[in-house]
C-alpha cells in the first residue's frame, strides 16, 4: 500500500511521491505493535500468511484488508465472523482518512500515512546492471530503479520496442531483497491465448484436453521472487480480472482447481502501448491499469539519447568478448540513423558486424547493406531503389532483393508506429506473430 508517481514539477526537476503508511495496534492483545505498509493491499487476520497477523481469538483467519486505490485508501471487510467497525458502525467497505481508527475483533487499529517526496537527481553512474547510458534521461532511470527496487511496489515499464524494458526489470530484481529468489518472464503477446491462463496460474490434471498432469503456473514458480509480464497490453480482456485478483489477493487458483494458493510475488509489467488510451478504448481495464502503474517508469528511445550510442557500442563489443574499435564514419552513421528497433536493433547490428570485420576496426563494409545505404538514416525513404546483383544466380538474387525489401519495409513500418508491434501488424494486415517472426529474422528486435 504505497504508491509512487513521477511528475515533472518544473523544467529539469523530477520528483517521486511515495505514499507510504504505518498500521498501528492501539488496543487489544497486540497493542503497541506496528507494521510498515509498502504494499498495494495489506491483509489483516489471524492466519500466518497475512501481512498483519493479530493474536486475537475474535479475529478471523482473513479478516480485513487495507488497499490503496486511485481514489484513496479503502478498508474492506473480508467476510469476517465478528465484523469490521469504524466507531459503532459495522462496515463492508469504507474510505480511510488519516488517523481513522477501526476495530477488527477486539483489536483497534489506526492507519497513519507517512508520505515522502523524493527529488530525483540523475545517478552518477553510467551503467546499472545491463543498462548503459551517460545521458540525463538514462541516469534518471537508474536513480528511479535504485529508489524503487528495495520496495514491494508493482511497476509498469513503458517504452518502445527494444528500449530495454526486460533489462530494467532484471536490474530492479537484482537490487531488491528478492535477488536470490526466482525471476520469471512471461510474454503476454507471444503465448497462444488459450494457454495464457494455464501458463500464469497453473492447471490441475484433466482440466482441459492435454492436461495429463497437474502443473504449477509462473506465479507459483516465482513465489518469493519477481515475475516480469512483458507486453501486458496484449493480455486478453477476459483474463484481466484474474490477474487483478492475483495482484490484490496474492493468491492463485489453478485452471480446473478449487483450492487457492498464496503467492508472494513482486510484479513488474511492461508495454509499448499507451495503456491510458487502451483504457479509454475499452481494451484494458482501468482498475488493472492503476494496480499495475503504482510506479510508472518510462524508458527513452535510442534516438532520444544519441549521446549514449558510442558507450553502448563499446559495451556491446566488450559483451562479445572481442577487442575492436569503431570507425568514425560508423559512429556518425549510427548517430544519424533513427533506430526504430532501438538498443535491440543496435545490438543486432554490432553483433552481426563483428564476424564481418577484417582487422581491428569496424568499418562501414561490415554493416548490413540496408543500414549503410544512402537512404538509411532518413525517416522517409520514398523512391529508394534496390538493384539486383547480376553476378548471382537468379534464385539467389531474387532472395537477396526480397530480404532487402522485407527489412526496409519492417524498419519503416515499426518506426511509423513508434515501435508498437500490434499497431504495425494491424496496419500491414498481418498477424502479430508473423511480424514478430520477421523482426527476429532480420535482427530488428
Amino acid at each position: 500500500m504505497a504508491e509512487v508517481t513521477s511528475t515533472i514539477a518544473e523544467p529539469q526537476r523530477r520528483q517521486i511521491h511515495i505514499r507510504r503508511g504505518r498500521l498501528s495496534c492501539v488496543s487489544g492483545p497486540d497493542m503497541g505493535a506496528s507494521w510498515a505498509v509498502d504494499r498495494d493491499v495489506l491483509h489483516i487476520g489471524a492466519k500466518e500468511t497475512n501481512d498483519v497477523v493479530l493474536n486475537d481469538s475474535t479475529v478471523s483467519r482473513r479478516h480485513a484488508e487495507v488497499a490503496r486505490t486511485r481514489d484513496g485508501v479503502i478498508l474492506r471487510d473480508c467476510g469476517s465472523t465478528n465484523g469490521t467497525f469504524v466507531g459503532a458502525v459495522r462496515v463492508r467497505e469504507v474510505f480511510l482518512t488519516p488517523e481513522t481508527r477501526f476495530r477488527v475483533g477486539k483489536s483497534e487499529l489506526v492507519f497513519i500515512p507517512e508520505d515522502e517526496v523524493i527529488e530525483i537527481t540523475p545517478s552518477s553512474k553510467s551503467s546499472l546492471d545491463e543498462l548503459v547510458g551517460r545521458s540525463v534521461a538514462m541516469r534518471e532511470v537508474f536513480s528511479i530503479i535504485e529508489r524503487v527496487a528495495p520496495t514491494n511496489l508493482t511497476v509498469l515499464i513503458t517504452g518502445e520496442t527494444g528500449t530495454g524494458k526486460e533489462l530494467a526489470s532484471r536490474a530492479m530484481h537484482k537490487l531488491s531483497p528478492r535477488a536470490d529468489r526466482a525471476f520469471r518472464v512471461f510474454d503476454c503477446g507471444a503465448a497462444p491465448e488459450t494457454l495464457i491462463e494455464s501458463e500464469l496460474f497453473g492447471h490441475e490434471k484433466g482440466s482441459f484436453t492435454g492436461a495429463v498432469q497437474a502443473r504449477e503456473g509462473l506465479f507459483e514458480v516465482a513465489h518469493g521472487g519477481t515475475i516480469f509480464l512483458d507486453e501486458i497490453g496484449e493480455l486478453p480482456l477476459d483474463l484481466q480480472p484474474k490477474l487483478l485478483r492475483v495482484l490484490e489477493q496474492r493468491e492463485v487458483r489453478r485452471v480446473g482447481g478449487a483450492r487457492v494458493r498464496p503467492v508472494d510475488v513482486r510484479v513488474v509489467a511492461a508495454t509499448n502501448r499507451n495503456l491510458r488510451e487502451e483504457v479509454h478504448k475499452g481494451n484494458f481495464r482501468e482498475d488493472l491499469y492503476y494496480r499495475l502503474a503504482v510506479v510508472e517508469l518510462a524508458l527513452p528511445s535510442l534516438r532520444e539519447r544519441a549521446e549514449d550510442i558510442e558507450l553502448l557500442v563499446s559495451h556491446l563489443i566488450a559483451r562479445n568478448q572481442v577487442q575492436l574499435d569503431v570507425g568514425g564514419e560508423v559512429l556518425e552513421l549510427f548517430k544519424s540513423y533513427r533506430w526504430p528497433g532501438n538498443v535491440r536493433e543496435l545490438a543486432n547490428v554490432v553483433e552481426r558486424a563483428i564476424p564481418f570485420t577484417d582487422g581491428s576496426v569496424i568499418t562501414l563494409e561490415a554493416l548490413p547493406d540496408a543500414l549503410r545505404s544512402p537512404q538509411a538514416p532518413s525517416s522517409h525513404r520514398v523512391g529508394s531503389v534496390v538493384k539486383a546483383d547480376p553476378s548471382l544466380p537468379f534464385k539467389d538474387a531474387k532472395e537477396q532483393l526480397i530480404d532487402a525489401f522485407e527489412r526496409q519495409y519492417l524498419l519503416d513500418l515499426i518506426e511509423r508506429h513508434k515501435g508498437n508491434v500490434s499497431k504495425a501488424a494491424r496496419a500491414a494486415h498481418m498477424d502479430r506473430k508473423s511480424i514478430t517472426r520477421l523482426l527476429k529474422k532480420h535482427q530488428i528486435r
